[in-house]
């Protein structure tokens, strides 16, 4: 709880000092977004930096929503943006340090040794958002995201959070028995001595063309940030999110409303083809669920027929149906302005 109030107080003196060297200027995702670097302390590698992404409302009155992208993404989601900006709720996003706009050169993409590493970037948010006049957040996690976002909140988090949305959260591994009982516990064990071996994670492009438009998909992305194929781990990174794993996993007691969100089916050895269009091809969907019910005593949970991955990728009628349910379930949890 020290550390985090650390971290707290740091990103607040650090949206001080950055906020005039490093003002807004115009974000890649064009008219009506607009982003900003805060330069973070540096870590075992080096000078970082997250950076915060921005789409103010009209009508929006002190509401807003941070969302947390997941691992080999950034964000690049304007439909979903313009969904709470047009329903009341100021839009934020943060890319994360060695992620998207935030990477340095010479940095490895995607780089961890502990999830609390996030938890400053997410802070320097905050602390925009708050210098911007919002007084009620909703922290918003995909994936990755949604692991770091339910351990941030298991920590001592900000009390201007008041719900956390979890878009298909990484709460377990979808990884065989033997490796989840025994490879990976060997790797945490072992990975204070070899934390820069690389870990591979396949090969296969399915999920990247069940998105791209260049491909089978609908969606318009940098894939020098969001790569086809996902990368190689370190081990460190392996450990990382195995103790991640175990914040989340034993009684988290989170104290917001959660609204988790997941698909009804995962993609399976052996499916055809198409099954990529319409099922989680990263996660198993009843892992999401066993571990996602558990973090809190206000879990609200749904089942997205048809949902990918990152739900609100999925196909129109889905999407339409998921921004339906998200924004009821928001205005009885944290009211915006109509």
């Amino acid at each position: 709880m020290r550390l985090h109030l650390l971290h707290i107080i740091i990103a607040a003196i650090l949206a001080t000092f950055t906020s005039a060297a490093s003002g807004w200027q115009p974000d890649v995702l064009g008219e009506g977004f607009e982003m900003r670097y805060v330069e973070q302390p540096d870590d075992y590698s080096g000078p970082v930096r997250s950076t915060i992404v921005r789409s103010r409302s009209a009508c929006a009155e002190g509401v807003g929503v941070l969302y947390v992208h997941g691992f080999n993404d950034y964000f690049f989601q304007k439909e979903m943006a313009r969904e709470f900006t047009d329903h009341c709720y100021d839009f934020y996003a943060v890319d994360l340090r060695k992620y998207g706009r935030s990477i340095l050169p010479g940095q490895r993409m995607f780089e961890l040794r502990d999830i609390s590493e996030y938890f400053a970037d997410i802070d320097s948010a905050i602390v925009q958002m708050k210098a911007d006049g919002i007084r009620d957040i909703i922290l918003m996690g995909h994936s990755t995201g949604g692991l770091t976002t339910a351990a941030y909140m298991a920590s001592n988090p900000d009390p201007a959070i008041r719900a956390l949305v979890l878009n298909s959260p990484f709460l377990d591994w979808n990884q065989s028995k033997f490796q989840e009982k025994f490879l990976i516990p060997a790797v945490r064990s072992f990975s204070p001595l070899m934390k820069k071996l690389n870990i591979p994670q396949g090969d296969s492009d399915s999920y990247a063309r069940s998105l791209l438009k260049s491909m089978d998909g609908e969606w318009e992305y940098d894939t020098d940030w969001k790569l086809t194929v996902s990368p190689p781990v370190e081990a460190s990174w392996i450990a990382a999110i195995d103790a991640a794993h175990d914040i989340v996993q034993n009684d988290p007691a989170i104290a917001v409303p959660i609204l988790l969100m997941h698909s009804d089916r995962t993609v399976r050895d052996g499916d055809p083809a198409d099954t990529y269009g319409h099922a989680d091809a990263v996660l198993d969907v009843e892992d999401i669920s066993r571990y996602g019910r558990q973090l809190g005593i206000m879990v609200t949970e749904i089942t997205v027929r048809g949902g990918l991955h990152d739900l609100v990728l999925s196909a129109p009628a889905v999407r339409t149906a998921l921004y339906d349910y998200l924004f009821a379930w928001l205005s009885k949890t944290v009211p915006a302005t109509y």
